[in-house]
């Protein structure tokens, strides 16, 4: 009996990157974010205990702004954090096949590609935003009048390219963590069953580890001659 396959079927599969199973895939990503939200944590910690090292004077932005003030830092390492705490558990998750343990590195993925997806639209909408932002920015920044010298219209569509480059790369590592959640579910929720089918019929054997399978029958009497 064929059961019918759901539409989303066809985007299933096991394997990511073309060379690797999703589960593999899954924790190398969970440890990437990893390191680099440790990375970025000690970079925080480093600026808490010498904030004169990150500190940019309002000469320098050219604003009012204080650049990472004391409310800003105490956010910056919550959330590196919060991330961290994902990841690991995204990791560890794939790693001891827990299903559940995965969910919260999913909703990440799906939060940040919508920001991102938010972000294009804004350019896409508001073109000359790219404009306003570059003159905010401090005056020895990087690149920042070569940057500026670059045809408005040449310029968003870079961005529009880079950034759509980017959302398709990031949908496409939330398809290996969600059919790795699809394995790892399906793996732990499914019985090895065994079906006998005839032409009107259909039995359900018990799986093979079940425990009635196991259990020793009791020894035939001995065999008594005459």
């Amino acid at each position: 009996m064929k059961m019918p396959s759901s539409p989303w079927a066809r985007f299933y599969s096991n394997s990511c990157c073309l060379c690797c199973h999703v589960r593999t895939g899954t924790i190398i990503l969970g440890i990437w974010y990893l390191i680099i939200n440790a990375v970025v944590l000690l970079i925080i910690l480093s600026a808490l205990t010498d904030p004169g090292q990150y500190h940019l004077t309002t000469a320098e932005l050219g604003s009012d702004f204080e650049f990472m003030d004391d409310a800003n830092m105490c956010i910056a390492t919550a959330i590196s954090l919060l991330m961290i705490l994902i990841c690991a558990m995204a990791t560890y998750g794939a790693y001891k096949q827990h299903a559940a343990w995965i969910i919260p590195f999913f909703c990440y993925q799906i939060f940040d590609f919508a920001l991102n997806t938010l972000v294009a639209i804004s350019i896409l909408v508001y073109p000359s935003t790219i404009q306003d932002y570059l003159r905010q920015l401090p005056a020895n920044f990087p690149y920042k009048e070569e940057i500026m010298s670059v045809n408005s219209t040449c310029l968003v569509v870079m961005i529009l390219l880079f950034i759509s480059i980017t959302l398709a790369f990031k949908a496409y590592l939330i398809s290996c963590v969600w059919n790795c959640y699809r394995y790892i579910n399906n793996r732990n929720n499914s019985d090895v069953l065994v079906y006998i089918t005839t032409n009107d019929t259909a039995v359900l054997l018990p799986p093979y580890d079940d425990p009635a399978n196991g259990a020793a029958k009791d020894p035939p009497p001995p065999y008594v001659s005459a």
